[in-house]
């Protein structure tokens, strides 16, 4: 799965709320900001421990990587990031949140053809999420005046929106809510009641 989405519209809150519900399924969760990830592997790699590095990091059932495309990745670290999703590739879950559209993933991984062999590998099974809204850290800022409204005829302020952009088409949900739970319906079969 890919949340997309701008900056404080609740990507990691939503990820962290589905990988928690997925421990209470039963299932194995690691939660890496993408920068701590690719660090690891780099440093894995320059120590010949890449693949014990890989292998650990392909146990988890969910693997959720966050804030993907905050900074551009080096093209060593694009490399060792696709030797990481090629390896849980049908094997494992992964969900990745991105402030950036898929789009621009061949900046962010500073190689087009790595961006689109990681993009055809994530996008096969998966559900994106884009988000839309205002950041909920400058919701109180903005009505108090300190800053102004952006111009535009976006979502009001502090609100935000989910809209699926690929797969889930038998799910047309009213609220961020329903679709976190279609999504949930999806990964492990039935929805929690208390979604």
């Amino acid at each position: 799965m890919l949340l997309l989405g701008p900056p404080g519209v609740g990507k990691t809150h939503l990820s962290i709320a589905l990988g928690r519900e997925a421990i209470l399924a039963g299932y194995t969760v690691q939660f890496t900001s993408a920068t701590t990830l690719v660090a690891g592997l780099a440093k894995a790699h320059s120590e010949r421990r890449l693949d014990e590095k890989l292998l650990a990091l392909s146990k988890p059932k969910l693997l959720i990587v966050d804030e993907l495309g905050y900074l551009p990745l080096e093209p060593d670290a694009a490399h060792l990031f696709f030797q990481l999703v090629s390896r849980r590739y049908e094997t494992g879950a992964m969900l990745i949140t991105s402030n950036r559209s898929v789009a621009e993933w061949g900046t962010v991984f500073a190689d087009p053809v790595v961006a689109t062999a990681i993009l055809d590998r994530l996008l096969h099974h998966s559900h994106v999420l884009t988000i839309r809204g205002d950041s909920y850290r400058l919701r109180a800022k903005r009505k108090s005046g300190l800053i102004r409204p952006p111009a535009g005829d976006g979502a009001p302020v502090g609100s935000a929106s989910l809209r699926p952009v690929t797969g889930g088409n038998e799910h047309h949900p009213r609220s961020g809510t329903a679709q976190v739970g279609a999504v949930l319906h999806d990964a492990k079969g039935a929805v929690p009641e208390d979604v």
